[in-house]
């Protein structure tokens, strides 16, 4: 029997929180993020920014020159996860089988649901209704039988939108799918899709399996089975911590590579701090150096070892650094981890 998963996704949550806040902010193009003297990021935006193409993970930098008109505030990240723990009790009532994604966004399984006569279809509509009344905030859905479509399907009919896949229609729907529209498919491979000829997942599923590994790697296979509408994935309740990590974008460029190792033994101790919270379930398996540079190109390097030293970090960045040798922006350092015994993960957040 196939499954009823239903992707849900508030729309421009943090935004939307601070609108439903201060009613003088709802009609202006609205941005939450960091300051861009101190070269914040956007972490959202409200629909009259994006009209300008204002987008989260940009610099505000670029965000106030898209839009100058643009208002930026800080945010306060404890009033959203009020907020998101409102919405998830709701979601709750529905369905145990939750796989939160951020604060904002979420799987249900409802397969085995009785409510509202068992369809997928009305339990996301009530379960749309309950949230914007309780809370004021918007959410849309998409009602697909896997992960993978349902998650295609919320972003559909984006803001305050419902898109509905059943099991008859996913052939006719994937087949019409732009390929820039799975997950995982950025720029650069769009680009090299479109290169092969690729515009939409009935030109994907003309290549075989060997030839989508060959000019992808593992993720040619997952090419294949998504544009053909599969995705097995279950939705799962709690997820597995599989890494830690520090970061910190400097107000000033870091211009070569001794700046950037003068300011490890710093990283090097917040990084411990963190994992000195996660230490009784979970042991080092590896390090990791990110490097941001000043044109935004960035790249990570990392070795699997058990015991991380500081020469380990060293060395990663000497790496990471050679590959740009360009100013650097912003620094990263992380442990990847491994469970040291079976217990259930930590539910990490995006934000």
């Amino acid at each position: 029997m196939a499954r009823k998963i239903i992707h849900l996704d508030c729309d421009c949550f943090f935004a939307a929180v601070e609108m439903r806040d201060n009613p003088a902010l709802r009609d202006i193009p609205l941005a939450i993020g960091g300051s861009a003297e101190r070269r914040g990021v956007i972490a959202t935006c409200n629909y009259p920014a994006r009209a300008f193409g204002v987008r989260s993970a940009q610099s505000t930098a670029k965000a106030l020159r898209l839009c100058p008109q643009l208002t930026v505030i800080p945010g306060e990240m404890e009033k959203y996860r009020r907020v998101s723990q409102q919405i998830m009790a709701i979601y709750h009532e529905y369905t145990e089988l939750i796989e939160p994604l951020s604060l904002d966004e979420a799987y249900l399984d409802v397969s085995d649901c009785q409510l509202c006569q068992g369809s997928a279809t009305r339990i996301a509509e009530q379960i749309r209704a309950r949230v914007v009344a309780e809370t004021g905030i918007t959410v849309s859905a998409g009602v697909a039988p896997n992960k993978f479509l349902a998650k295609v399907a919320s972003d559909w009919n984006k803001p305050d939108g419902l898109c509905v896949i059943p099991p008859e229609r996913v052939d006719a729907f994937v087949a019409e799918l732009p390929v820039k529209r799975i997950h995982g498919v950025g720029e650069k491979t769009a680009a090299r899709l479109q290169r092969l000829g690729i515009e939409s997942c009935a030109d994907l599923q003309r290549q075989t399996l060997a030839q989508l590994v060959d000019q992808f790697g593992r993720f040619g296979t997952r090419l294949y089975e998504v544009c053909r509408g599969r995705d097995d994935r279950p939705v799962r309740t709690s997820r597995e911590r599989k890494s830690v990590s520090v970061e910190h974008t400097y107000p000033q460029d870091l211009p070569d590579l001794a700046s950037c190792r003068a300011q490890l033994p710093m990283l090097r101790q917040q990084l411990a701090a963190r994992f000195q919270k996660l230490r009784d379930r979970h042991s080092i398996s590896g390090a990791v150096v990110k490097i941001k540079f000043h044109d935004f190109s960035q790249t990570t390097a990392e070795q699997a070892v058990g015991e991380v030293q500081p020469e380990h970090f060293e060395r990663l960045l000497a790496e990471a650094w050679g590959r740009g040798e360009k100013p650097v922006r912003l620094l990263g350092l992380g442990y990847r981890l491994s469970d040291q015994r079976p217990v259930q993960g930590e539910q990490l957040s995006l934000f």
